[in-house]
């Protein structure tokens, strides 16, 4: 039980929450004291409605999701998830699997599928990992936050540099296409520098590979 709190507090770092959403009400009261019993925060819901009447997109976190409930199923859930932006790893417990629903369930991004009734330390250590996840994918969005803000205190112009610089352009064949001069340019890219932050071309590149993974110009 030690290791099982040790992995616990690894995988709950930035107060990470878990979603249960069930309808039996036997099922939620259960995992939420196995849950909590390991350190981890817990919010309990009936139904998929309620969940996403009151749940925060942005909370890092996974959910343990029933598939067959009234009012809103697991599915049905799952759906309303990706059109509201949750980017939650979703583990679906169901007392009533089979292959085709574990098909859909995973090509609609579901993290696993859990049969009940399950083992206990088994779906602990598929929340733990589930959470590792969510806190790299938040990791991740919190990088090309600052990355994409970063960029943004940059003029047209420098803009335009910039871009050339991550293309590999040398400053006079920057020049010549903007129809500038030599020193023009190399005064932009001190200015680059300067608000992003960098101090050599390696890191400036760097950022423009991060910025083309935000949509960006590749």
């Amino acid at each position: 039980m030690q290791l099982e709190h040790d992995r616990a507090r690894t995988a709950i770092s930035g107060n990470p929450v878990v979603y249960v959403v069930d309808d039996d009400a036997g099922v939620r009261t259960s995992l939420k004291w196995l849950l909590e019993s390991v350190g981890m925060e817990v919010r309990a819901y009936s139904n998929g409605r309620e969940f996403l009447d009151t749940a925060n997109p942005g909370q890092c976190g996974c959910m343990l999701l029933d598939v067959r409930m009234p009012y809103m199923g697991g599915f049905d859930v799952q759906d309303a998830l990706a059109v509201r932006g949750f980017h939650l790893p979703v583990i679906f417990l169901s007392a009533h699997g089979d292959v085709p629903m574990t098909v859909r369930a995973m090509k609609g991004g579901a993290y696993d599928f859990l049969e009940k009734p399950y083992n206990d330390q088994a779906l602990l250590d598929k929340v733990q990992a589930a959470l590792q996840v969510s806190a790299a994918q938040h990791a991740e969005a919190s990088r090309r936050a600052s990355t994409r803000s970063l960029l943004e205190l940059l003029s047209a112009r420098e803009r335009e540099v910039f871009d050339r610089l991550v293309e590999g352009k040398a400053s006079k064949v920057i020049a010549a296409e903007l129809d500038i001069s030599y020193k023009t340019v190399e005064v932009h890219r001190a200015h680059i520098r300067e608000k992003l932050g960098t101090h050599s071309l390696a890191e400036l590149v760097k950022l423009g590979v991060a910025e083309s993974g935000l949509g960006g110009k590749p």
